[in-house]
């Protein structure tokens, strides 16, 4: 049987155990296997109308509001202590949800994915220089295969423990129930997959499956030479995780030329500068959201990505921060754009600096002072070059 030598230390659960009612969610552990969990505070949220909180309960399993069953504009809101958020647009009905622990990893990413009863085993697989990560290769440089999941639902779960500067990460969802079939789209049709991407305690960024694709591979994304989540939302086929290997060893991204309209462009600045407000007036969990939409607007918005950074920064989320200002640092441009590259090359060595990882911040230091003389960056420099004498 595909994986067993994988999971003979894991507790198998037969499907049945997630056939829940079609009115209920159940939550789950992103890194442990089978783990339930209990009292997580599940929220319904529709615009328009007042939000309804439940709580799972000792199976982890919460019972969707009658009202709201198959209604995908219901945004449904997963908190628990310890664990970061999820939000999603729910689809909700009978599915599994998995939440992860808070990464304490300053260059750390989660990816959990998770999916409907069919088909039954669909895997994760992550490709870059030097490491593979997938059901057959659990472990590799600084990343491993937390859970495998070979009966539906989910979650399969990857951990990057350090993101490696230089380095292309590609990521990618295998229908291995289905893998003989070349070009059918039970992938793209019936699994409604999902991949939600972590840093720190916070939910980054998630892929919906789009339907109508056909295809037994599903690439939504890379992570770029900068650590920059790049969208590619590709189809290929493979019926081996050798095949699928080979698809991203071989595979090559030229960079996100996804068209932003004008019109998302302005609301994407309008949306940033109403973030800005509410920083300024001390909201900064509202400032982040802000944020956050405004990049979902515009992808290419570098100042609503600085200010996410800065934002990150002051709510001490490290991890966070440093991806956000890795991002500002890509998009910059304009006569500005080294003033902007300084100052978060700056932020990032602080970052480090506040950690006691002397090399990096003496690394980013120098990064800064490259783009921007500044008295700050000297300083800088010679405090990390006394740290690691």
């Amino acid at each position: 049987m595909k994986k067993s030598l994988f999971t003979l230390f894991l507790t198998i659960l037969s499907i049945t155990t997630y056939a829940q009612s079609s009115s209920e969610v159940l939550v789950l552990s992103a890194i442990v296997k089978d783990k339930v969990i209990p009292n997580a505070e599940v929220i319904f949220q529709k615009n328009g109308e007042a939000s309804i909180t439940k709580y799972t309960n000792t199976s982890g399993k919460v019972t969707i509001p009658s009202k709201y069953v198959n209604d995908a504009e219901v945004v449904m809101i997963i908190k628990k202590q310890g664990y970061s958020s999820l939000v999603t647009k729910c689809l909700c009905n009978g599915l599994t949800y998995a939440i992860s622990p808070t990464m304490q990893e300053l260059d750390g990413m989660r990816i959990v994915l998770s999916w409907d009863n069919s088909p039954q085993d669909i895997d994760s697989h992550l490709s870059y220089a030097g490491g593979y990560v997938c059901y057959h290769k659990k472990e590799a440089s600084q990343a491993n295969l937390d859970v495998d999941d070979t009966d539906g639902y989910g979650p399969e779960t990857i951990t990057i423990t350090r993101k490696e500067q230089g380095k292309k990460y590609v990521y990618a969802v295998h229908n291995y129930s289905d893998r003989e079939l070349t070009n059918n789209s039970n992938l793209s049709n019936v699994s409604r997959a999902k991949v939600f991407i972590y840093i720190g305690d916070t939910l980054i960024k998630t892929y919906i499956m789009p339907r109508g694709k056909k295809g037994t591979i599903w690439i939504p994304f890379l992570i770029d030479e900068m650590g920059n989540i790049v969208t590619v939302g590709d189809f290929k086929n493979a019926s081996t995780w050798e095949g699928v290997r080979t698809i991203l060893r071989n595979y090559r991204f030229d960079g996100d030329n996804s068209v932003v309209s004008s019109s998302d462009r302005k609301e994407s600045i309008k949306v940033n500068r109403k973030g800005e407000q509410e920083y300024h007036a001390g909201n900064l969990e509202t400032a982040v959201s802000l944020y956050q939409n405004a990049i979902e607007l515009n992808h290419r918005n570098g100042q609503a990505y600085s200010n996410l950074g800065l934002a990150f920064q002051k709510l001490n989320k490290e991890a966070e921060a440093l991806w956000a200002n890795r991002k500002a640092i890509d998009l910059a441009n304009g006569s500005k754009a080294h003033v902007v590259r300084a100052s978060s090359y700056y932020n990032i060595a602080r970052i480090y600096e506040k950690k006691e990882q002397w090399q990096d911040a003496l690394q980013n230091f120098k990064y800064a002072k490259q783009n921007r003389a500044h008295s700050a960056y000297d300083r800088g420099i010679a405090r990390m070059t006394a740290k690691l004498r």
